[in-house]
């Protein structure tokens, strides 16, 4: 498959086609650069002997059927076009919706691997204004059996508890650390053990156990590091343009032309 061609089927599953064009824009600059930083640092999928896969698992969203003509104008329009910071590729995270403020990656994902001083927690209010109601807030409810399991994913016992405590918070808002009876846990690890789509963010306003329940309350979806698609959509329907969106949610960054 041509790499362009793959671009256009990355945008497609991680945006909706039908958002603007300098929205889509962006997200393929950051999709290319993320496929070629995992490339030049992996060597790809080796398992497969391939650069990349199609399968979300193993690399990233792919959907050839969603590909529209607007998604084809921001991938031509970006063609060779990618993200560094001292003449590397950057780590190109994005999210759905910041909860009205971004994340460094270590608070975001606990990820300590490198450092990663592109990527800083800004003021972000645009994206919550733009996201649907059911990600600006949320509350959703586990029964203890259900945490006690995703804990042992994580190789945790908790043990029988009657609360769970915010131990740590970062300055964007979001907890770091969890406490659940005998259990301490990451909260971006325990957020992927107990379900992503479920525990929208770790942007967590309050836990309340009652009886076998575990009630969270919240704000945004995803890790909120890097881009919030829905603050790239309301940027981009103030008029920014795509190399404007990224500057806006990574610091001390180029945007370069690599190929025509």
């Amino acid at each position: 498959m041509a790499f362009e061609e793959y671009i256009a089927g990355v945008v497609a599953a991680e945006m909706d086609p039908k958002w603007p064009l300098e929205a889509l824009a962006a997200q393929a600059i950051l999709a290319r650069t993320f496929t070629l930083e995992k490339i030049a640092r992996e060597g790809g999928v080796p398992s497969r002997n391939a650069h990349a896969s199609t399968d979300i698992e193993e690399f990233q969203a792919y959907d050839a059927s969603r590909i529209n003509d607007r998604v084809r104008d921001a991938v031509r329009l970006t063609r060779g076009k990618v993200a560094a910071y001292n003449g590397r590729y950057i780590r190109a995270w994005f999210h759905a919706n910041s909860g009205g403020k971004t994340a460094t990656a270590a608070d975001g994902l606990a990820f300590e691997k490198e450092p990663t001083p592109y990527v800083v927690s800004i003021d972000d209010s645009i994206s919550q204004q733009t996201a649907p109601a059911k990600d600006r807030t949320w509350t959703v409810t586990f029964s203890k059996a259900e945490i006690a399991k995703a804990l042992q994913t994580i190789g945790q016992k908790p043990g029988d508890f009657s609360k769970v405590e915010i131990v740590e918070k970062s300055n964007s808002g979001r907890a770091l650390t969890l406490r659940m009876g005998k259990a301490t846990v990451s909260a971006p690890e325990f957020r992927l053990a107990i379900g992503s789509t479920k525990l929208k963010s770790t942007l967590i306003d309050s836990i309340v156990v009652t009886g076998d329940k575990v009630t969270f309350k919240g704000k945004g979806y995803g890790h909120g590091v890097g881009m919030s698609q829905w603050g790239a959509k309301g940027r981009a329907e103030q008029g920014a343009k795509a190399e404007d969106i990224i500057n806006a949610y990574f610091r001390g960054i180029e945007v370069f032309k690599i190929w025509d």
